[in-house]
C-alpha cells in the first residue's frame, strides 16, 4: 500500500496564522484548524480502477482522520479501491463554501490524475461520515462539468460517479437536523434560502449520482431520518440508491465492532459497487 500526501491547490497561499489557530492533531488522530487542504493518497496493490474521496466527520469543527480516514482507506485498498483522504478546511475560519470547494477540487484532482493513480475517470466516487457525509452529499447534489478558465484540474467535472453516505448529516431544515453542524457551517441565524440550499434531500435531481447509505437506529447524534430522507428523495427522482438501517451502532462507529450488525457495511458496499460496475478491473 503506497501512501503520499499532495496539496489540493497549486501553491500555499500566504496568510498569517495565529499561534492558537495552527493545525493541531491530537492523540486520537483528530485534526483541527486546517489551513492547507490536502489529499492523502492510498493506492492498492491490485487496483480495480475505482477511486473514492474520503471525507472524515467531526461536526465541521474537526476531522476524525483515524477511524473515519486512515482505517477506511486501508479497508478500501483491501478491495482494490484507491482511497484519497480529504483534509478539508473547517469553519468558523473557513465557512461554506470552503469545505465544498475542497471536496469538488478533490474529485477534479482524482480525475486529472486518473492514469497516474490507476483510476478510471468514470469511476470516481465520494464517501463521507456524519458531517463529512453532509459534505459528500452536498458534492453529490451541487456540481459542474468543469471550469473552462481554471487550471487543468479545475477543467475536470466535479460530479461524483457515486456517493457513499455513512450516518450522514443531510437536512438543515427539519426539526431533527444536526443543529451543531448547521450552526458551525453557516451560522445559527442563516437565511432559510441557505438552509434549503444545503439540505441535500431537497437538492436531489435525476442527475444525482447513485448513492449507498447506512445509519443505525440508535444513533442519538444524527437522527437516522437524515439518511431516510435522502433515500426517499433518490427514489422520487429515479436515482439508484441503497439504504441499510442497523439496529445498533450509535453514532461515529467507523468500521463498527467486529461481529456487530453495523460492521457489515463494508461488505454490503463492496457488493453494491461491484453491481454498479465500479470494481470490474
Amino acid at each position: 500500500m503506497n501512501k503520499t500526501v499532495v496539496p489540493l491547490y497549486p501553491q500555499e497561499y500566504p496568510q498569517v496564522i495565529p499561534d492558537d489557530k495552527k493545525e493541531v492533531v491530537d492523540e486520537g488522530g483528530r485534526i483541527r484548524y486546517v489551513h492547507y487542504p490536502t489529499l492523502t493518497v492510498y493506492l492498492p496493490e491490485k487496483p480495480a480502477g475505482c477511486g473514492i474521496v474520503v471525507c472524515p466527520g467531526g461536526g465541521y469543527w474537526l476531522l476524525a482522520a483515524k477511524h473515519e480516514g486512515r482505517e477506511i482507506a486501508e479497508m478500501l485498498n483491501s478491495m482494490g479501491v484507491a482511497a484519497f483522504i480529504l483534509k478539508y478546511r473547517l469553519p468558523p475560519d473557513y465557512p461554506h463554501p470552503m469545505p465544498l470547494n475542497d471536496a469538488q477540487r478533490a474529485i477534479r484532482m482524482v480525475r486529472a490524475n486518473a492514469d497516474k493513480w490507476g483510476v478510471k475517470p468514470d469511476r470516481v466516487g465520494i464517501l463521507g461520515f456524519s458531517a463529512g457525509g453532509h459534505l459528500a452529499s452536498t458534492a453529490a447534489t451541487h456540481f459542474d462539468s468543469g471550469r473552462p478558465h481554471g487550471d487543468e484540474i479545475d477543467r475536470q467535472s466535479c460530479r461524483p460517479d457515486f456517493a457513499v453516505l455513512c450516518y450522514p448529516v443531510i437536512t438543515f431544515t427539519q426539526p431533527y437536523c444536526h443543529a451543531g453542524s448547521r450552526a458551525q457551517l453557516i451560522g445559527p441565524n442563516a437565511a432559510e434560502e441557505m438552509r434549503t440550499y444545503l439540505s441535500s434531500e431537497l437538492q436531489v435531481t435525476s442527475e444525482t449520482c447513485p448513492t449507498f447509505l447506512f445509519h443505525s437506529q440508535d444513533d442519538k447524534g444524527v437522527d437516522p431520518r437524515n439518511s431516510i430522507d435522502f433515500f426517499l428523495a433518490c427514489t422520487r427522482n429515479n436515482v439508484k440508491a441503497e439504504l441499510h438501517l442497523f439496529p445498533t451502532g450509535g453514532h461515529g462507529f467507523g468500521l463498527g465492532q467486529p461481529g456487530s450488525s453495523e460492521a457489515q457495511w463494508p461488505t454490503l458496499m463492496q457488493r453494491w459497487l461491484d453491481n454498479l460496475g465500479m470494481l470490474k478491473g
